[in-house]
Order: C-alpha cells, then sequence, then structure tokens
C-alpha cells in the first residue's frame, strides 16, 4: 500500500510549505492523474486518517481526478 507513503508525503510537503501555519490549514487538493499509479480511494483514506492528527486536526482533502500521469499538490488553504 504505498499510498500511505504518498499521503506521508503530501502532509510533509504541507508542512514543509505553510510551517507553523499548518495548524491553520483547513483543506488540501491534490490532482490525480488516472495513470498515476494510485488508487484514489486509498490515497484518500489514508489523507483522511493523517490530517485527522496533529498537527492537521480536521483539514480535509480533495481529490481532483485528471487525465495522465499526474500527482501534484494543487493547493493547501488556511483559516484566515
Amino acid at each position: 500500500m504505498h499510498e500511505l507513503s504518498v499521503a506521508m508525503e503530501i502532509c510533509r510537503i504541507a508542512e514543509d510549505r505553510l510551517g507553523a501555519d499548518v495548524a491553520r490549514m483547513t483543506s488540501l487538493s491534490v490532482e490525480i492523474g488516472d495513470t498515476a499509479g494510485l488508487e484514489p480511494s486509498s490515497l484518500e483514506f489514508c489523507l483522511e486518517a493523517l490530517l485527522s492528527q496533529p498537527p492537521f486536526t480536521g483539514a480535509r482533502a480533495e481529490l481532483v481526478r485528471v487525465a495522465g500521469d499526474v500527482l501534484r499538490v494543487n493547493y493547501l488553504e488556511i483559516d484566515e
């Protein structure tokens, strides 16, 4: 289940980009391609599990399906 390691890396990217503000993150969006080699429902499950824990506590994940082998963090949203 490499979706868990991908989800962990997405969370690490969020922490790196937002620093201390990661605790204020409300959502993140990930673009995932049809041929990216990941099972979207498994990735979503792993992200939800990780985002329910500190420092994220309650942020939600949105997966956007796209064509190709894309896997990209689309945006990180924080509560102002």
